[in-house]
């Protein structure tokens, strides 16, 4: 089998999506909290890639509404840059606007507190770790999707 990774990189949170190569579905992983460098960020990932045997990386990048590269693509592209001469795989792009809102939509709102007061800390920690790692699927699957129908976007 032959596994993609799926990467949606922020800046306090990577999530991360694994799907089979040959039409699988993507499916979330894993959440990692985005380490104090990218040599701790790769070295995270690495283990990943090992454990799953993973052979392409997907990264979805965060092109503004119009389409343009901003602020946030630029910190994307330079991290991916970073950690990539570490984990030694072909790297694809995909365009993730709207994935994150996506991965809301799809998980609904987040749950409530005790007694149905606003959310703690926690719970809603756990809740952007959750849309990230959904986010990384929403993007990986739309790589495959496009694969299969020849939209190399």
């Amino acid at each position: 089998m032959t596994t993609l990774l799926g990467i949606d990189v922020g800046e306090r949170r990577i999530g991360l999506a694994l799907a089979d190569r040959d039409g699988g579905r993507a499916m979330p992983l894993r959440t990692l909290r985005s380490a104090t460098s990218p040599i701790a960020d790769a070295e995270a990932l690495a283990r990943i890639i090992g454990e799953h045997r993973v052979v392409e990386l997907v990264v979805g990048l965060p092109l503004e509404a119009s389409g343009i590269e901003g602020t946030q693509a630029a910190a994307t592209r330079a991290w991916v840059e970073s950690v990539a001469p570490e984990l030694g795989l072909p790297i694809a792009w995909r365009d993730e606007r709207l994935s994150s809102h996506e991965a809301e939509r799809r998980l609904g709102p987040m749950k409530r507190g005790r007694s149905g007061g606003p959310p703690t800390k926690v719970q809603r920690d756990a809740h952007r770790a959750k849309v990230d790692r959904v986010a990384a699927a929403i993007i990986l699957q739309d790589e495959l999707d496009a694969r299969m129908t020849g939209d190399a976007r």
